[in-house]
């Protein structure tokens, strides 16, 4: 039986870590067998804590010091094992139940990477914080533009990948610049990548949200530099 690696960068997420594992346990994953695999990001707001004490029922890796989504990642990625990857952030602005349109399409080798894309899901529309909803279109559009495709949501957290294909990438991000740059370098693969819609429920930072203006700063440029090297 095929398996697939769920993979869960998490800093400072204590008010959900709890109810997006249940919502993982319960997700359909398409017959395929599943490892949940969760990078604790040196979290100080018990968090923490509250993996300890999962440590017998997951894979749960844990940094020494803060280094970022992309470093979290790159942890997790190094112990995969599945034949699928898919990465799940810690919050609730993604739903697991989405799984079941992502991997079909790795399974039945229709595409190498599927990206789960908000904004193809008219429903969204009403989730989204105007300013990131801006942010994200503008570096989609860039992204697009560089690149000569035609995708819809370059930032989506939702990538589900062939392990081969994501291990076969080497990310030198350590931040949210993880999301451009692999990305650039898959586009540059020239791989099979498609794109379904996704639910989507975006939050603020009061209520969390990490990302912010610094971060689409450094997108742009990790677009145009990996655009040219690497």
């Amino acid at each position: 039986m095929k398996k697939v690696s769920v993979i869960i960068p998490v800093f400072n997420e204590k008010n959900t870590i709890l109810q997006i594992l249940e919502k993982v346990e319960n997700a359909n994953f398409a017959g395929l067998e599943k490892e949940i695999i969760l990078t604790d990001d040196f979290s100080f707001d018990g968090t923490r804590d509250i993996l300890e004490k999962l440590k017998n029922k997951y894979k749960i890796l844990f940094h020494e010091k803060n280094k970022g989504k992309g470093a979290a990642i790159r942890t997790a990625v190094k112990e995969a094992k599945g034949d699928f990857i898919v990465i799940q952030d810690a919050d609730l602005e993604y739903l697991p139940e989405d799984y079941d349109k992502l991997l079909p399409i790795l399974i039945n080798d229709e595409a190498d990477v599927v990206y789960g894309s908000r904004f193809i899901n008219p429903d969204n529309n009403k989730n989204f914080i105007l300013k990131n909803k801006i942010a994200n279109i503008f570096l989609t559009s860039l992204t697009n533009i560089l690149f000569g495709c035609k995708i819809t949501d370059m930032e989506t957290c939702y990538k589900a990948f062939k392990k081969d294909i994501l291990q076969s990438v080497t990310i030198k991000s350590n931040r949210f610049d993880f999301e451009p740059e692999i990305t650039a370098k898959i586009l540059k693969k020239k791989v099979r990548l498609k794109e379904v819609p996704v639910s989507y429920n975006g939050r603020g930072h009061s209520e969390g949200k990490k990302i912010n203006w610094k971060d689409g700063i450094c997108a742009v440029w990790t677009l145009i530099k990996y655009r040219f090297i690497d």
